[in-house]
């Protein structure tokens, strides 16, 4: 088997890391190694790390976020794969095997997540990358058992091995030479839509990224910021227009324009539903996005975009869930 790092970037992740470290170690084979980098946390996660045998501890020293945070550690690392695990992660048994089984299948698939399910209802598909993710022309995410806010009961219907658009950091095997050729995570997203983007700019290098749902994890979700955070509708709306600005190719500029129109009756529905907050946070998105324009281009110049992904869904995600489709299996 490959040389594996399963890495979780923890901050002040004592809780997470008490329930799962535990059985994270129980089920990891003799030829994968686990660390813990540690975002500069102020609780007692170094301690409980201390005390569990065969755990590696790597202080980052400060909060780089999660997009710098993992290339920071991984720039300290060798091995052939790379493991991106979050804390709040309960894998099944034999969960590490299939992802990586499925990497050594091709040297073209760059990345591959587990089937992503609820901890806190196991029958359920959790929403951070349920069984594989995709996105639609205006830069929407959803996934194969997840459209928008609505996560189906997994009854074995995406038990099949497929090509996705993304997957999920919340569990994601990818290739170390893949990582390194595509420059790793934009640490300038902090956090959200930052593995999105990468799984985009790695395809547009000519990989694949895949789901294997003979690996399955459990995924509580939200443990760093809730859905319902300003701070997490900020970083989504802004690192949606980064990631458009910089992978979209020339001819399909124009569905950036598109999207920030779309964030603007975002906006509205805020204003006159009383969510002042959000709204607030949509305005300074924008405004920050067009403050990074120019770092932006520059890393645009640094992609092809010759390599259009087949995996974007040719559609509006937002007006099908408006139609009634709630299953990936009804677009």
């Amino acid at each position: 088997m490959l040389n594996t790092k399963v890495v979780i970037l923890n901050w002040n992740g004592e809780e997470w890391l008490s329930r799962f470290l535990p059985r994270i170690v129980a089920t990891l084979p003799e030829w994968a190694t686990l660390v813990v980098a540690d975002n500069g946390s102020e609780d007692s996660s170094e301690e409980i790390v201390s005390h569990q045998e065969g755990v590696e501890w790597l202080p980052l020293g400060k909060n780089y976020g999660f997009a710098e945070g993992y290339n920071r550690a991984l720039a300290e690392m060798e091995g052939e794969v790379f493991v991106l695990l979050n804390s709040d992660v309960k894998p099944a048994d034999g969960w590490l095997t299939p992802l990586v089984e499925r990497l050594m299948e091709s040297d073209k698939i760059a990345a591959v997540q587990p089937k992503i399910l609820s901890y806190s209802e196991p029958t359920k598909f959790e929403y951070a990358g349920a069984a594989g993710g995709f996105i639609d022309r205006y830069g929407y995410p959803f996934c194969r058992g997840r459209i928008m806010n609505i996560t189906e009961q997994d009854k074995g219907q995406y038990d099949t091995a497929t090509s996705i658009f993304w997957a999920s950091g919340a569990c994601m095997a990818i290739r170390a030479e893949a990582w390194r050729k595509a420059g790793g995570l934009d640490g300038d997203f902090f956090a959200h839509m930052e593995e999105i983007d990468l799984c985009w700019r790695l395809q547009l290098l000519g990989y694949e990224i895949a789901a294997e749902p003979r690996s399955v994890v459990y995924h509580v979700g939200g443990g760093t910021l809730p859905n319902n955070s300003p701070r997490k509708i900020y970083l989504n709306f802004r690192n949606s227009l980064c990631m458009l600005h910089k992978c979209l190719p020339d001819e399909e500029r124009w569905r950036l324009g598109v999207r920030m129109w779309m964030d603007r009756l975002s906006w509205m529905v805020y204003v006159l539903t009383g969510k002042w907050a959000f709204a607030r946070e949509v305005c300074r998105a924008h405004r920050d996005y067009k403050r990074m324009r120019p770092s932006l281009d520059a890393k645009r110049q640094l992609l092809p975009h010759n390599l259009r992904p087949t995996t974007i869904y040719n559609g509006w995600i937002v007006w099908k869930h408006l139609w009634g489709k709630r299953r990936f299996e009804q677009l």
